[in-house]
């Protein structure tokens, strides 16, 4: 019966903002109905001046929508919640499909500067390692600040990085898909001009789907898991058994698993594929948690399971456990690495302080009455095992 009162609702809300055809109100007012608690991550005067100032028009394009509502997702503070597309990854495709074209090339941003990686979708280029100066005489420290206006996430560091992994989306939507780039480039102390034509290569992270890796090597051996996504999860399961059974046959000290680009995903997949072989006491995946109940009444409570370890595994791992974090690290990878660092079960090293250890969830998609965009709102906020005075504390290496 909650749980259809709160559905009533969220009925009658998308009902009401969908007859005004206003996305500022839909967003504001969905928030205020969904959402355990913004202030959690956002300044909330802040956000509802900023809803304030927004100038939205019925019928305005999709895209220009987007440069619009975006620019609320700094503000958020939160790689989940924030205003996007309902399936990027479908129009990207089914843009290159068309015979659209994005920018060519993978890219880092260092220092506010975007540097070249590979070519997009992750081939090889001669131009690895040049600064972009300018892109269609655009300078791109300006190109890169507007870019990152645009990106969710918990931290400066974490939407930087976003936007330089989907830079070729971004630059897209936002500076539209010319059929040539004109590049002013340095490196190595000099600098050249290039007219490079518009790729029609999948980017990287299109091609990223249940990357796992397993290898021995003269240091110890290294796990590199990218995503916890269940879809993967008998390829998974099956993997980490193979990998304890060979560390156990051949004596490996050491053990590094990589999540540096791990998103997320399922608690399941770690819950059952990596701490069966790691954990050598009770344990638990938060300590205290806000959520919004099926009432719509905000709940305080703890997390009373603990989940017990497996002394008598064969495959037990006995080993140095490092945990690898990295800016991307965020989600189920962030819960993760809160366990395996509270209690003592690895080490965590890599680059820290681009997402908070105390993390949202329960993510939910509410579609904007007038544009079509979505709205990402999670269900609740859970702090880590360890318990957190100051939930702003970011996950990093100690």
């Amino acid at each position: 019966m909650m749980k259809i009162r709160l559905l009533l609702l969220i009925s009658c809300l998308h009902c009401a903002t969908a007859m005004a055809g206003n996305d500022v109100s839909f967003i504001r007012e969905t928030i205020a109905a969904a959402h355990p608690d913004i202030g959690f991550s956002a300044n909330s005067a802040v956000v509802n001046k900023a809803l304030d100032a927004m100038q939205m028009q019925p019928g305005m394009p999709r895209d220009e929508a987007w440069r619009r509502l975006s620019r609320l997702n700094p503000l958020f503070a939160d790689a989940h919640l924030f205003v996007g597309y309902a399936d990027w990854r479908g129009d990207t495709t089914a843009h290159l499909q068309a015979g659209g074209g994005l920018f060519p090339f993978e890219v880092d941003i260092d220092d506010g500067q975007p540097v070249i990686r590979a070519s997009l979708g992750g081939g090889a280029t001669g131009l690895a390692g040049a600064r972009i100066v300018s892109i269609n005489g655009v300078p791109a420290d300006a190109a890169v600040v507007e870019l990152v206006q645009h990106a969710h996430g918990d931290t400066a560091l974490f939407r930087s990085h976003l936007a330089a992994q989907r830079w070729w989306l971004y630059h897209w939507k936002i500076y539209g898909a010319p059929s040539h780039y004109k590049l002013e480039l340095a490196r190595d102390g000099r600098n050249w001009l290039v007219d490079v034509p518009a790729s029609q290569q999948a980017p990287a992270v299109l091609q990223q789907e249940g990357n796992f890796n397993f290898e021995i090597t003269p240091g110890g051996a290294v796990l590199t898991v990218s995503t916890f996504d269940g879809a993967h999860k008998e390829r998974f399961l099956s993997l980490t058994r193979t990998a304890f059974t060979r560390m156990r046959d051949e004596g490996v000290a050491t053990l590094t698993i990589d999540i540096s680009d791990n998103g997320g995903g399922d608690d399941d997949m770690w819950l059952e594929g990596l701490m069966p072989y790691l954990a050598t006491k009770p344990y638990r995946t938060g300590s205290t948690y806000i959520r919004k109940a099926a009432s719509g009444e905000t709940v305080n409570g703890q997390i009373e399971t603990w989940r017990q370890p497996q002394p008598g595994n064969p495959l037990l791992f006995k080993g140095k456990v490092l945990v690898r974090i990295g800016p991307a690290t965020y989600s189920s990878a962030i819960l993760f690495a809160n366990v395996m660092q509270d209690f003592g079960f690895a080490t965590l090293i890599g680059i820290g302080n681009a997402a908070r250890r105390t993390q949202s969830g329960g993510i939910r998609k509410f579609t904007l009455p007038n544009s079509g965009l979505v709205l990402w709102v999670p269900r609740f906020v859970l702090d880590p095992p360890a318990g957190v005075a100051d939930r702003t504390a970011l996950l990093a290496p100690r």
